[in-house]
């Protein structure tokens, strides 16, 4: 993928993902922590307890990001599938004996589409990550 097209994604991606992470997973961690130290205030609960508690403590933050991660990996795949076709067809354009200025500009056209398409579904994939965000239980 051309530097400028790559670019383009990886700061819109970035913005989303820092987004998420201030209005949703910093306030998770948050509460994962306190959560974590009253833990740690019981003397009377046997280390495995304390133990058990803090692992339930961690379990929403560890849902969260898991979701987060494997929205962003279904997303790269996409992409790059879409980016795998310009391919495709700009190695046919080739093969059928079309000059190289050809099928850059074949490529970039393809590839800069791709991007579009792609960047255009990163508010619905926003959405849908908020919303199963807010729905882990605390």
């Amino acid at each position: 993928m051309a530097e400028a097209h790559q670019a383009r994604v990886q700061n819109v991606v970035e913005e989303m993902v820092q987004s998420l992470e201030r209005h949703h997973i910093r306030k998770m961690q948050g509460r994962m922590f306190k959560c974590s130290a009253e833990c740690c205030d019981s003397s009377t609960d046997s280390m495995s307890q304390v133990h058990q508690c803090i692992e339930r403590c961690h379990t929403p933050l560890a849902t969260a990001q898991g979701l987060v991660t494997s929205e962003l990996e279904k997303f790269q795949d996409r992409l790059t599938r879409c980016t795998m076709h310009c391919n495709d067809k700009a190695k046919d354009l080739f093969d059928s004996g079309a000059k190289e200025q050809a099928v850059r500009s074949l490529m970039d056209r393809c590839v800069g589409s791709c991007v579009d398409d792609h960047v255009n579904l990163i508010p619905s994939m926003t959405r849908r990550l908020k919303e199963n965000l807010d729905s882990i239980q605390q």
